[in-house]
């Protein structure tokens, strides 16, 4: 159990033109990309950088055998996570995720395409799995107008005449998030359109080793801000003025400050705020003798997502023995049901074989027992007994997933809940966790 994939390379931020993850060591990269502080951190930690070429060509590879073996022509990527994936390039992200205008065509042959923002594109160049750089994938109304039908028929032919070449005689086309124009332009081609997700997700399961050392980067850098997000908060609650925007805010400042990328969400709650859960953070004052709960869902160094969860009692009194409790409830929760997982088990086993809450906090539990992580939370979900859909998840685990292991402990009507997150990597003979961040002694009642 609990093998490394580590190789005898070393960080060496400063050592010759390039850096020790292959890329130019000239502090004017295109691509997103790690801080000198992160490397810094890194290397006093022992860490090795993840070959960025190796880790390309592995999903390049992915994807390019996930088409192949489906019988499609290609494979067309409108989610700025996909294109992340097979190009690891990016162009304003989140900008992107509601107003898609970048596109990634990914033929039979390997032969590669990226459709991009008309000024932008060297934003790819830089990767020469990708060959051609074209702009027009643009098919929202805000863009397009009432002429949308217009652009969605010209990109609908050159993704065509690109697979008339590229795959001659294949008609199935998987597409992962197009619009509907896109979609009945492309239909008008005489395409099948296939579903994309199912072979994206699927391909962004299996983690390289490469993508492996990638992600304890970035889990490195997100506990690292987390700690001194933790030692904001507990320096500075109870000030009468320090808000959960306050202590949140560290955590993005950290991040962005060691090359990390966003985060999805905004859950930090303290008080009776972290009870319902979910409720996303704000400018309510925290209190001394209070429980700050939080879940990272940090995308970070690499575009790698680090999602944890952990909840901190704040104050010069003892939680209550209930707290205490749900606490260590919690924790018993992720770490039994972090027993069950090796290769080769299957999903709904995981479902079945779960670690029980106590009756009290089964209404209000988490959506799922846990879930993939990748560049995002990703495929698959194992959900708890009471949710689970027959026939939705029939996979076993395999060496190189990662998955995040959820517990929210908490009462209808309540004061306060316990959010407890850990995140995992499925080796050849067991699991390793990847997360090192201690649970609250005063919640664990030491």
């Amino acid at each position: 159990m609990n093998q490394h994939y580590r190789d005898s390379r070393k960080i060496d931020p400063n050592r010759g033109d390039k850096l020790g993850d292959g890329t130019p060591n000239d502090m004017d990269r295109v691509e997103i990309g790690p801080t000198r502080l992160a490397f810094e951190e890194w290397a006093a930690a022992g860490l090795e950088l993840p070959d960025l070429a190796a880790m390309r060509a592995f999903r390049h590879k992915r994807l390019t055998d996930h088409i192949v073996a489906r019988g499609y022509a290609g494979l067309l990527m409108f989610d700025p996570l996909n294109i992340r994936y097979a190009t690891d390039s990016t162009n304003m992200q989140l900008w992107n995720t509601h107003n898609p205008f970048r596109a990634v065509l990914l033929c039979a042959d390997g032969y590669m395409v990226m459709w991009d923002y008309k000024n932008s594109p060297f934003l790819s160049k830089f990767n020469p799995l990708v060959r051609e750089q074209r702009s027009g994938a643009d098919l929202f109304y805000f863009d397009r107008g009432d002429k949308v039908d217009v652009a969605a028929n010209s990109f609908a032919n050159e993704v065509r005449v690109l697979l008339d070449e590229h795959a001659p005689g294949h008609r199935r086309l998987a597409a992962d998030k197009v619009m509907l124009h896109g979609l009945r332009a492309l239909e008008a081609q005489g395409f099948e359109v296939m579903d994309g997700e199912e072979v994206t997700e699927k391909s962004r399961a299996i983690k390289g080793p490469d993508e492996i050392k990638a992600m304890r980067c970035s889990s490195h850098a997100c506990e690292t801000a987390v700690r001194l997000m933790e030692d904001f908060a507990r320096a500075n609650v109870g000030d009468g003025t320090t808000c959960e925007d306050d202590i949140w805010a560290v955590l993005h400042a950290e991040n962005v400050r060691r090359g990390g990328e966003w985060i999805e969400t905004r859950l930090l709650s303290s008080g009776p705020r972290t009870n319902p859960w979910f409720q996303e953070c704000g400018p309510r004052v925290c209190q001394q003798n209070e429980i700050i709960s939080f879940d990272t869902d940090l995308v970070g160094s690499y575009g790698i997502c680090t999602d944890i969860s952990r909840s901190w009692w704040i104050g010069d009194r003892k939680p209550r023995a209930d707290m205490i409790y749900a606490m260590q409830h919690g924790v018993e929760h992720i770490m039994t049901n972090m027993q069950m997982l090796k290769p080769g088990v299957m999903i709904p086993e995981l479902t079945a074989g779960t670690h029980v809450l106590d009756d009290p906090f089964q209404k209000q539990k988490y959506g799922c027992l846990m879930h993939g992580v990748g560049l995002c939370d990703e495929w698959p979900l194992v959900a708890y007994p009471d949710q689970a859909v027959e026939g939705a998840y029939d996979y076993p685990l395999a060496p190189g997933m990662t998955l995040c292991v959820e517990a929210l402990v908490s009462t209808v009507g309540g004061d306060f809940s316990i959010k407890l997150e850990d995140q995992v990597l499925i080796t050849e003979d067991g699991y390793e966790n990847l997360t090192t961040y201690p649970f609250d002694d005063a919640l664990m009642g030491r």
